[in-house]
């Protein structure tokens, strides 16, 4: 089996070897396999991809590996090498070919730090910004800027590079800005984007309709579980007439302001939390509900890579190899999440690494 030949792993030969023709040992498409292979199989750096050693004799039925298993140093200096933007395209190309979207869903844009990836002497480590269709639970794609603050220009090539119409798209505070609302407008998708003090007059005119005018929406819902009771208060307010310079965010329909209350069985303690968005929707349950579905890019995506993928542990810092290695982790993500096993993502890598039957499933999936 070539990479030609699996039709997932198609979507990755097209990236350019990175290179000098004379310094090959080993092929393109034998050292992208057995990259994938490894991270699937639970493996979280170069020199745990040395596994293929022990799995040579298997992946010799069907990799060519005229020079045996590549070392970890050539995995390293490969990917080290590798163009990012082009493997993140490839990634996007695979991804909008098994991604069905369905009117109405959520998809959530937010960034994460590798932290492990910090070189010693620079404050600066990788930053990537993703984005999670939570409905059927997968990355659609991601871009790395050089920090935080940098997501305000990242979020819009992130958005030119998906298909979104019918989607709602919820972002950070980061992510209000008039010119990422017209964006997401101009990508046929409804936005609800959280607003902090970073928009301090638009948060201010906010808290001021909020204080005067009347509401139009309302909703209100309570969630068990995990030792605690929370509830959820939505109010929505279609009147703009406290709110400056309305006409210059695109699509704005209603202003939110969203309560909660959490109460602790154990501890017989209360927090309470107020925060506020913007939106083109104009019905608190649609609201409540994509607020509430941005929380997964969070639990089912940043925690599952630190816990399941150790990737804030990872050192990788050479060249592109951060960037490369979370496109590894975030392919693998996404096919394990299309995996129907009934065990975590953690206990599904192990499988992996045990059983090339299952390997070979999730990959053909």
């Amino acid at each position: 089996m070539t990479l030609r030949e699996n039709n997932f792993l198609l979507y990755f030969s097209e990236m350019k070897d990175p290179r000098i023709e004379r310094t090959k040992r080993h092929l393109f498409d034998d050292i992208v396999f057995i990259a994938i292979a490894s991270v699937l199989s639970g493996r979280d750096s170069w020199n745990d991809m040395e596994y293929g050693e022990i799995k040579k004799d298997w992946l010799s039925s069907f990799l060519e590996l005229p020079n045996g298993i590549p070392s970890h140093v050539t995995f390293n200096r490969f990917f080290s090498a590798l163009d990012a933007e082009v493997f993140e395209f490839c990634f996007l190309s695979w991804v909008k070919s098994i991604h069905q979207r369905t009117h109405g869903e959520v998809v959530s844009i937010d960034g994460k730090t590798i932290r492990g990836s910090r070189n010693q002497g620079c404050k600066i480590a990788t930053h990537i910004v993703s984005a999670w269709a939570d409905k059927n639970e997968l990355i659609l794609g991601q871009i790395k800027v050089e920090e935080k603050s940098n997501e305000i220009t990242a979020i819009p090539k992130l958005l030119d590079a998906l298909l979104l119409e019918g989607c709602i798209i919820t972002i950070d505070a980061m992510g209000c800005q008039k010119n990422i609302a017209r964006k997401i407008v101009t990508k046929k998708a409804d936005y609800i984007l959280s607003v902090k003090e970073n928009q301090k007059e638009l948060y201010e005119d906010i808290k001021d309709s909020f204080r005067i005018l009347a509401t139009s929406d309302y909703s209100e819902d309570l969630d068990y579980g995990h030792g605690r009771i929370e509830t959820r208060k939505c109010t929505i307010i279609t009147d703009l007439s406290l709110v400056e310079n309305v006409d210059k965010w695109k699509g704005l329909v209603s202003i939110v302001k969203l309560e909660c209350e959490r109460y602790f069985k154990a501890t017989a303690k209360k927090e309470n939390e107020t925060s506020y968005y913007i939106s083109t929707l104009s019905d608190a349950l649609s609201i409540t509900h994509g607020v509430r579905k941005h929380w997964g890019i969070e639990n089912k995506v940043h925690w599952t890579l630190d816990v399941a993928f150790n990737e804030d542990m990872s050192r990788k810092r050479k060249g592109n190899a951060a960037q490369n290695y979370s496109n590894l982790n975030r392919i693998a993500l996404n096919l394990l999440k299309k995996d129907d096993a009934k065990v975590g993502i953690k206990s599904r890598r192990k499988m992996a690494g045990w059983s090339n039957d299952y390997l070979l499933k999730i990959i053909r999936n």
